[in-house]
C-alpha cells in the first residue's frame, strides 16, 4: 500500500527582496542582450533599505543605463509608495560591474588558447545542473510549487490591477499537498504573507485572500474541511521589501526551479548569460525531463548532467525516473544522448537562448510557464525520443 505524506513548497512575489535583485539582474542581462547577443554577462544585485550595489562582471558592446534600469525594474514591481523607503526614484544606486576575467572567457570563448584541450566553446565553469518532470499538472510540474505559484500570481495581479488598494509589493506563499504515493488527495494548509497597508484590518486581508485569491486559485476538490489557511501568521506585515530584510540575487533558486521535489545543482539562473550553464543547462536539463514524461516514457524523470569549466563536453549523464519508467531506464538514457546534444554551444543553439527573454523567467518559477519564448517547455522531441527507445 503506498504510503501517505505530505510535500510543502513555496513560492516569493516580485516584492519579496531576493526577488528585486533577480528582477534587477536579469533587467540588465536582457538589456545587454538586446544589443549585443555574445554579451557575457555574471550580474548580481545586493538591496538593502535605499541602497542597491549592481555587482558582477560584464562584457558586453552594448552600454546600458544601469541607474535607470535599476529605478525602471523598481517602479514595475511597484515599490512607488511615498511611505517606501525602497522606492523607485529615491534609491542610491552603486555601480561595481568589471569586466568578465580572461582566463574564464578563453576557456568559454570557441577558439584555440593555451593549455585548452579544444577550440570549441566549452562550459562557463563546473558543476551539475538537474532538470525535472512529472505527469501531475498539466505543465508536467510539481503540484505543490504549481500552486504556490498560481497564488502568487494571483496576488500581484490583484495589487497591480488596482482591485484593492491596500497589496503591497512583498509577498510569500506556501502550499502543503498530501499525497498517496504520487496520487495527490488533498491539501492540508496554506500559507499566505502579504505586506500591506498599515490602515487595513488582518481580519479584511485573511478574508480577501482566502475567498478572493486562495479559493479561486486553488482546485475546490483539494480543499478539504481540516484544510488550514494561515495568513500573515505574525499578525501585521507592513515593512516589507529591502526595508525589512536584505535581497540578494540568486537566494530563491528552489523557488525558481521545482520547489525541492526536483533536486538542485545549487547554480542561481538569474543575471547569467548562456554561457553558464549553471543556467542554460538546468533549462536543457528541464527541456529534456519534459519530453521525457511528454512521451510517456515515465511518469517522473529527472536527469543530471555534469560539467568541466572549458570543456564542451558533459562528464556525465544520468536519468533517474524513481521507479515509474515504462520502458527501460537505460534505453531511456541511451534514446535522451542520441536526441539531445549537451555541448553548451548545442544548448543555445537548440533552444534559441541569444535572446533578451530572461526578464520573463525571473517572477513564479523559470519552469512551467506557457510562452513560445520559453523554448524549453517545448515538447516537441516527443516522437524523436519514442523512436530512438
Amino acid at each position: 500500500m503506498s504510503r501517505s505524506y505530505i510535500f510543502s513548497s513555496e513560492s516569493v512575489g516580485e516584492g519579496h527582496p531576493d526577488k528585486v535583485c533577480d528582477t534587477i539582474s536579469d533587467a540588465i542581462l536582457d538589456a545587454c542582450l538586446a544589443v549585443d547577443p555574445t554579451s557575457r554577462v555574471a550580474c548580481e544585485v545586493y538591496a538593502k533599505s535605499n541602497v542597491v550595489v549592481v555587482g558582477g562582471e560584464i562584457t558586453t558592446s552594448a552600454k546600458p543605463d544601469y541607474t535607470t534600469l535599476v529605478r525602471e525594474s523598481i517602479r514595475e514591481i511597484g515599490y512607488t509608495h511615498d511611505d517606501d523607503v525602497f522606492h523607485a526614484d529615491k534609491v542610491f544606486v552603486m555601480n561595481i560591474i568589471t569586466a568578465q576575467s580572461p582566463d574564464i572567457a578563453q576557456g568559454v570563448d570557441a577558439r584555440a588558447a593555451d593549455g585548452k584541450d579544444t577550440a570549441e566553446q566549452g562550459a562557463g565553469d563546473q558543476g551539475l545542473m538537474f532538470g525535472f518532470a512529472c505527469n501531475e499538472t498539466p505543465e508536467l510540474m510539481p503540484a505543490p510549487v504549481m500552486f504556490a505559484h498560481r497564488l502568487g500570481r494571483a496576488l500581484t495581479h490583484k495589487r497591480k490591477s488596482g482591485a484593492v488598494d491596500w497589496l503591497r509589493p512583498d509577498a510569500k506563499t506556501q502550499v502543503s499537498v498530501i499525497y498517496e504515493g504520487h496520487k495527490i488527495i488533498g491539501i492540508s494548509n496554506v500559507v499566505i504573507s502579504t505586506q500591506h497597508a498599515e490602515s487595513v484590518s488582518h481580519e479584511t486581508i485573511r478574508s480577501f485572500l482566502i475567498e478572493e485569491v486562495i479559493r479561486k486559485e486553488i482546485p475546490a476538490d483539494l480543499l478539504r474541511p481540516e484544510t488550514q489557511f494561515l495568513i500573515n501568521p505574525t499578525g501585521r506585515f507592513v515593512i516589507g521589501g529591502p526595508q525589512g530584510d536584505t535581497g540578494l540575487t540568486g537566494r530563491k533558486i528552489i523557488v525558481d526551479s521545482y520547489g525541492g521535489m526536483g533536486r538542485h545543482g545549487g547554480g542561481a539562473f538569474s543575471g547569467k548569460d548562456p554561457s553558464k550553464v549553471d543556467r542554460s543547462a538546468a533549462y536543457m536539463g528541464r527541456y529534456v525531463a519534459k519530453n521525457v514524461v511528454a512521451a510517456g516514457l515515465a511518469d517522473r524523470c529527472e536527469v543530471q548532467f555534469a560539467y568541466a569549466i572549458g570543456h564542451p563536453e558533459p562528464v556525465s549523464i544520468h536519468v533517474n525516473t524513481f521507479g515509474t519508467n515504462h520502458v527501460d531506464e537505460e534505453r531511456i538514457e541511451r534514446a535522451v544522448s542520441e536526441v539531445f546534444s549537451f555541448r553548451p554551444a548545442e544548448i543555445v543553439r537548440q533552444l534559441d537562448l541569444l535572446r533578451p527573454i530572461y526578464s520573463k523567467t525571473t517572477n513564479y518559477g523559470h519552469f512551467g510557464k506557457d510562452d513560445p519564448d520559453i523554448t524549453w517547455e517545448r515538447i516537441d522531441r516527443v516522437e524523436a525520443l519514442k523512436a530512438a527507445v
